[in-house]
């Protein structure tokens, strides 16, 4: 057993749902991007349609990394490593959302120049750059400002079923073993 809360597990996770939020409210809802806007801009049926299938195979990556997180999440819990509290997990959360957007806007908006955060109508570059410093600077801020705190208090806490079997031996009229 690990005196350590399990961490990996909810920034991967949160790696995964950032990049979902990003497709779903950039790409489907406000329509400002879709994942190769700046190599193909969707101004003809098939050049949308080949964009759609670039925003398919990007939401098929963050499913595969929210479902990663999803089993190592499960092998930790099965293995008795401390969950964190709700505050330190939903802090890892955003740490893995504000990563992504951090690795993802360097990669795709910067170097690679798949997109940037304001293609359509046209490219605004200040977008970019405050999607870099709130989106992903910020949020991994926040996310490791909320993580830390509560995982220092959970180091050293037995895991939920050594914490079950505690409860019940205490509760009164609880049967003895």
């Amino acid at each position: 057993m690990r005196d350590r809360a399990s961490i990996a597990p909810g920034i991967v996770i949160g790696l995964g749902l950032g990049g979902f939020l990003d497709g779903i409210w950039l790409h489907q809802i406000l329509q400002w991007h879709n994942m190769g806007s700046a190599v193909l801009p969707p101004t003809s049926l098939d050049a949308m349609s080949r964009n759609m299938a670039w925003d398919g195979w990007f939401h098929f990556v963050v499913w595969l990394l929210t479902l990663t997180g999803t089993y190592m999440l499960l092998r930790d819990a099965r293995a008795g490593v401390p969950l964190p509290r709700t505050r330190a997990f939903t802090g890892l959360l955003i740490l893995g959302w504000g990563t992504f957007n951090l690795v993802e806007g360097v990669l795709d908006h910067h170097l690679l120049e798949l997109h940037h955060v304001r293609d359509m109508p046209l490219h605004v570059p200040m977008y970019d750059w405050v999607f870099l410093l709130v989106g992903g600077l910020g949020l991994m801020l926040v996310g490791w400002l909320m993580a830390k705190g509560d995982l220092g208090r959970m180091q050293g806490a037995p895991p939920s079923d050594e914490r079950v079997r505690q409860a019940e031996e205490r509760a009164p009229g609880a049967p003895r073993a």
